[in-house]
Order: structure tokens, then C-alpha cells, then sequence
């Protein structure tokens, strides 16, 4: 539907600002990851933005999501590869005018499949931080063997002080209430060791001032890398580099390992017979390891919801983002930060007391 021909009303707050044109499946993925989302939030109103012509084709032949949908047009889109000084420059994008529509108090959140890059520059310089977050962080969910674990950051800052680690925390927490539903979360950070004189100089002091701070209680201490996939936590915290490095290695493993899997059990007889005896297991778990399960990735920090799709993602995965910003638009998420950063300053203004000795390297 169309803004002039919509049955819905023309004036807002649309639940979600969805860019139609963004991801390498492009509207068609998107339509169709929307009429399966209409299924689960049937109430939702969509705004969504970008070529009128395709959309409202892709819509007729959709029509679950063509009855929560409403369409603004765009006349570009912004390609997958295109640089993000140059994306800010394309102010007409689907992209840049679903970010608007959040700017403005339009809709309560923006879900996109494009450009990463990107997409964080134009939510930096038109969605806005909130007050008291210097950095927004790239945050996301990942199973383990106790449940799901929130991540963050997952790439949007390589580099971070002890402040930066503090407000991810912070953010961390409120975005596993909204999503994950925990009253109390678990937090942790990423270290080379559990002891608290391991890592660098930041880590401590990070920590020091998350000891001392209203998240005190649920302040679990340093983590290892095995204790993400372990659950040990509920919150992972590090910078974006490392951050990035892990979630790359995690798939890559979880990736080998049905390669190992298929190989085993497609190498001779006795294996495709021993696949059909532990086959309805193997469902079950490649069901729960299912990567559009967890797709979904948010940009926390920001005077909105704003979420990032996998880019090749298919219709279920795309509807799983959607869910992702419906839980944290539903919970109020933005307002959780808020709340949380009204004790930033007593979060920040703890002095860490520097430490003079070298920090412990890894064992």
C-alpha cells in the first residue's frame, strides 16, 4: 500500500521503519521475511520504504504483509559496496529516509539488510547517541549450552577505552531485558584469563568501576573465550575488534563441524546408516544452531532501534530481525538505556585507580 492509498492512518508512530530496497535478496526478501513477521505481530504498523513500482507488486502477491504495511516512497537505494562518506551524501536512499522516519518520532525503530557501514554512519549522524553514550556499539544474540548469550561490541569500535567497556555493559544489560527477557542479567568481560590481574590496564579499570556501580551485583567479573559458548554469562562484553574476531571464529567452527559431520556420515555404509539412527537428533540441533534464528544484529546506544540484517539472509531470517525489533521497540528498550544512564554518571565518575604494574599476559 502506498501512503495516499493505505487503509491504515497517514499520520504515525509506525512501530518500525523497514528499508525495502537493502540486502542481497533485495524486496523480495524482504516482503517476504515481512508476511511471515505479520504472522507473529499482526498489530505492528510498518512503514515501508523504497521503490514504490516494486514494492507495491511484491505486496499484492504478499498480502499478510501487505495488511500491516504502508508505503513511503524512495527514489535510490545504496548499494552493498558503497563506502559510508559516500551513503551519507545520498539523502533520497531507503536507507537514509527510513532514518528519518526514526529521527523524526515516525516510528519507534528502523530495520534494514544493507550496507553495514553504511548503516551505521547514517544511524550515527541522523538517529543520534543518546546523552551520556559517547560510542554506539553493534550488539547481537548467540546460542550456547546453557541458552543465549548477548555480544557486544561486534565490530562498530576496533578500538575502546574503560568507559566505552562501562557503557556496552550498561547497554548490554538493558538489550538482554528487552530481547532475552532476563530480569537480572549476568555480565562479563572478555579477558585473556579470569583472574582479576590479568589483561590490559582498560579491562581493570572497567571492571574496578562495574564492581562499584548499580550493575555491581550482577557484575560477574572476566571472562574467557570458552565461557561465551558456555553461557557463563548473559552479557559478553569487549571492544569491537575482538568482539568481531570471536563471532567470525565461532561460525567458522560451527561451519566445520557439519562439514565433519556430513563427511562422516556420507563416507561409507555404516555411516549413512549410524546418520539414520542419530538423524532426529541432528535435526533438533541444527534447528537450534539455525543462524536465522540469531539474525538480527543491533546498534545500541542510539536515540532508537536500530537493527541490522544479515545482508544474505532469506525471508526467515529477515522475519527474525524483525522480531528482534519488535522485542526491543515492545520492552522499551531506548527507555531501559535511558533509565540505566541516569546512573551513568555515578557508573563513570568512579575514579579507577590506575595500576602501575604490567598487565598479566595470557596463559
Amino acid at each position: 500500500m502506498s501512503e495516499t492509498g493505505s487503509s491504515l492512518p497517514e499520520t504515525g508512530p509506525y512501530t518500525l521503519a523497514i528499508d525495502g530496497m537493502g540486502g542481497d535478496g533485495g524486496p523480495e526478501v524482504v516482503v517476504a521475511g515481512l508476511a511471515i513477521a505479520a504472522d507473529r505481530h499482526p498489530s505492528a504498523r510498518i512503514l515501508l520504504v523504497g521503490d514504490e513500482a516494486k514494492l507495491s507488486s511484491l505486496l499484492a502477491r504478499h498480502p499478510r504483509a501487505a495488511a500491516i504495511c504502508t508505503i513511503r516512497p524512495a527514489a535510490s537505494s545504496i548499494p552493498m559496496d558503497m563506502k559510508p562518506t559516500a551513503a551519507l551524501r545520498v539523502r533520497d536512499s531507503s536507507m537514509r529516509l527510513a532514518m528519518d522516519v526514526v529521527a523524526r518520532g515516525e516510528a519507534q525503530g528502523v530495520v534494514s539488510a544493507g550496507n553495514s557501514g553504511a548503516m551505521l554512519a547514517l544511524a550515527k549522524i541522523v538517529v543520534k547517541t543518546l546523552p551520556g553514550i559517547t560510542r554506539p556499539a553493534m550488539a547481537a544474540i548467540s546460542p550456547t549450552t546453557r541458552g543465549d548469550v548477548v555480544m557486544l561490541d561486534l565490530g562498530a569500535n576496533v578500538s575502546c577505552d574503560w568507559r566505552n567497556l562501562v557503557e556496552f555493559a550498561v547497554m548490554g544489560e538493558a538489550f538482554a531485558k528487552a530481547v532475552l527477557g532476563l530480569p537480572a542479567p549476568t555480565i562479563g568481560l572478555l579477558n585473556v584469563g579470569s583472574e582479576e590481574l590479568k589483561g590490559d590496564e582498560r579491562l581493570r579499570q572497567a571492571a574496578e568501576v562495574l564492581r562499584g556501580s548499580p550493575l555491581a551485583r550482577q557484575f560477574h567479573g572476566f571472562v574467557e573465550g570458552h565461557d561465551i559458548t558456555a553461557g557463563t554469562t548473559d552479557v559478553v562484553v569487549t571492544d569491537g575488534f575482538t568482539g568481531n574476531v570471536a563471532l567470525k571464529t565461532g561460525e567458522g567452527a560451527l561451519k566445520m563441524a557439519f562439514t565433519l559431520l556430513r563427511q562422516v556420515f556420507t563416507a561409507n555404509l555404516l555411516g549413512r546408516i549410524g546418520y539414520l539412527l542419530v538423524r532426529p537428533g541432528l535435526e533438533r540441533m541444527k534447528e537450534w544452531l539455525d543462524p536465522r534464528r540469531y539474525n538480527g544484529a543491533v546498534f545500541v546506544g542510539l536515540n532508537g532501534v536500530v537493527v541490522k540484517s544479515h545482508g544474505g539472509t532469506d525471508a526467515e531470517g529477515f522475519a527474525a530481525a524483525v522480531d528482534v525489533a519488535m522485542d526491543m521497540v515492545t520492552h522499551r528498550f531506548t527507555d531501559g538505556i535511558r533509565e540505566r544512564l541516569a546512573h551513568m554518571e555515578s557508573l563513570t565518575s568512579v575514579k579507577a585507580s590506575p595500576d602501575q604494574s604490567q598487565a598479566v599476559p595470557a596463559s
